[in-house]
C-alpha cells in the first residue's frame, strides 16, 4: 500500500524572520510545494522541519549570555 504522507500543518501558522512556520517549521518554500511533491520528498520535508524544531528547542534552553551594550550618544 502506498498511501500519501499527510501534511504537518498544526493550524498554528506563524512565520520568523527566516520564513518558517513557527507551528509545524516547514520553510515556507516546502509548505508550497507540498501538493506537487512525492512522498519521498514530503519525507525529506518532514525530517528537516523535525531537526529545525529541535534546534529551536535547544535554543530556547540555552542560558542567556548577557553582551557588552554600547550606548549612543542622542
Amino acid at each position: 500500500m502506498n498511501s500519501t504522507i499527510l501534511s504537518p500543518c498544526v493550524r498554528q501558522c506563524c512565520l520568523n524572520e527566516n520564513d518558517i512556520c513557527l507551528g509545524c517549521f516547514r520553510s515556507m518554500e516546502e509548505i508550497c510545494q507540498w501538493t506537487q511533491v512525492d512522498n519521498q520528498t514530503r519525507q525529506q520535508i518532514i525530517h528537516n522541519a523535525e531537526q529545525r524544531r529541535i534546534d529551536c528547542q535547544q535554543q530556547k534552553n540555552r542560558p542567556f549570555k548577557a553582551g557588552k551594550t554600547q550606548m549612543k550618544d542622542s
